[in-house]
């Protein structure tokens, strides 16, 4: 069977038994449809090269860190390896003498020479610390080869104390370079290599002694080497950490940036939008009637500056706010003394009982930022009575003079437990009781960013009650 490609052309999928293969050259078949075949269309063989591809990238991970090593890595290196030989050497020449045991008995009994060593013993040394130069590009080869070294030096030059610094430094780096697995197991390698390995020492006391000594070493070398990769791992994680926070706090503030930057077009939106359609409206009319009637259209000029004039005012107050660059209490732009119904329900939909009075506020003379900041502020005034005051009573007042625009939000509830202020900068304001809570600061703020006083505490005669004043004529930019 088939089916038709996108050119028209038939694909067929043949089913049928392919049948014996003929040969063709280079080693290759023709199957039953005519078709070649070769060693890479079976799929097994496929596996297994894909296979073996992972094997040797395996391999090639296990034999040869992926480090990327600069001139300043190659020196240390270099520093690391002639310190081990310069180590060795010291060691080699106190124990040949008789400075560590003078006692030459002594020194034949345990099968110590006394002579000075020659430039083959030197050479020797340092074949098995040279290999350390590549020992952060090459950690399990240069530990194979500085252990089988040591332990083939040291049988050679018997009677000689050559240092075991090579291979310690080699498992080290594996403890570091390689993880806990493998220095776990080339520290085991290394203790059975010591431990059953033949002494150059004849005397009993002296081989125990050197081979404690060894095992030891090479136990502290991986745990060494595990303490150190373990505060390198906890030191890049905490840069993670510490960076990804940074990245965090830089989007938080982003975002904050496009909230305030919306807050902010909603709020110039509702102060102008009105006015501007107003002034429209007047400009409209004085060009019908600016022939019929010079007099009405020029009434309504008159009246289009003033709106103007007021929205310029409005404006002037919003850069002033702005200016502050501080977070403010939440707002809803929209929102003013006109909705303050809603705000009389919503208490009473609370089972509280709402005095209002609002007989010398006229909200034409107010400007509109002004009955927006103060209805905010009495909407979080209330909003904090009804969660947290367990009043009975709420007593909201409004108003206004020539001068400024008063709100007085009192409650007969709990109270905070802290007097009001007669003044608004000589006390703290009240603080939640949790410690989280931000809305009297937020009133505050945005009653402050105005010109205005904020107070808020304990009234006189118990409950909570909020005071703000903000002046009419304060914000110019």
């Amino acid at each position: 069977m088939g089916h038709k490609g996108p050119g028209g052309e038939g694909h067929v999928l043949d089913f049928r038994p392919l049948g014996p293969a003929k040969p063709c050259a280079e080693g290759r078949g023709v199957l039953a449809n005519g078709r070649q075949w070769g060693a890479r269309d079976y799929p097994w063989r496929r596996m297994a090269r894909c296979g073996r591809v992972a094997y040797y990238e395996r391999m090639e991970n296990l034999l040869m860190t992926q480090r990327d090593m600069t001139t300043r890595d190659w020196a240390i290196d270099v520093m690391v390896m002639l310190l081990a030989f310069a180590f060795g050497c010291v060691q080699l020449m106190l124990t040949a003498s008789s400075i560590i045991i003078p006692d030459l008995a002594l020194r034949q009994y345990l099968g110590t020479v006394n002579v000075v060593p020659d430039l083959q013993v030197f050479v020797g040394l340092a074949m098995t610390v040279v290999p350390l130069v590549l020992r952060r590009r090459f950690p399990l080869p240069v530990f194979a080869a500085c252990l089988v070294i040591f332990l083939g030096l040291q049988l050679k030059f018997s009677g000689f104390s050559m240092t075991v610094v090579g291979p310690l430094v080699a498992l080290y780096t594996v403890a570091v370079e390689c993880g806990t697995a493998p220095a776990v197991v080339c520290g085991v390698l290394a203790v059975l290599s010591l431990l059953f390995g033949d002494a150059p020492m004849q005397a009993a006391s002296m081989v125990f002694f050197t081979r404690f000594q060894n095992i030891a070493l090479m136990v502290a070398a991986v745990l060494a080497g595990y303490a150190y990769r373990t505060h390198t791992a906890y030191v890049h994680a905490v840069e993670q950490r510490a960076a990804e926070a940074e990245r965090t706090r830089e989007e938080e503030a982003a975002r904050r940036v496009e909230e305030e930057r919306v807050r902010i077009a909603r709020e110039v939106h509702d102060i102008t939008a009105h006015s501007l359609s107003a002034v429209s409206i007047q400009l409209a009319a004085a060009e019908r009637l600016v022939e019929r009637n010079p007099q009405m259209a020029k009434e309504a000029v008159s009246t289009a500056r003033a709106t103007a004039k007021h929205a310029l005012d409005d404006i002037r107050s919003m850069i002033g706010v702005l200016r502050h660059g501080d977070d403010v209490a939440e707002t809803m732009p929209a929102a003013g003394t006109n909705q303050v119904d809603e705000l009389v329900s919503y208490l009473r939909g609370a089972d509280l009982d709402v005095t209002l009075d609002m007989t010398d506020y006229d909200r034409e003379r107010v400007p509109a930022h002004i009955d927006m900041a103060l209805f905010t502020v009495a909407r979080e005034a209330c909003t904090n009575v009804v969660r947290h005051a367990k009043a009975q009573h709420v007593t909201l007042r409004f108003a206004a003079d020539e001068v400024a625009a008063t709100l007085l939000v009192a409650d007969d509830g709990a109270g905070c437990g802290q007097r009001a202020a007669d003044d608004a900068g000589a006390a703290a304001l009240p603080q939640a009781a949790d410690g989280a809570g931000h809305g009297v600061a937020g009133m505050a703020e945005r009653v402050h960013v105005l010109g205005g006083a904020f107070t808020a505490g304990d009234g006189e005669n118990g409950g909570f009650c909020v005071r703000a004043r903000i002046p009419l004529k304060g914000m110019e930019a």
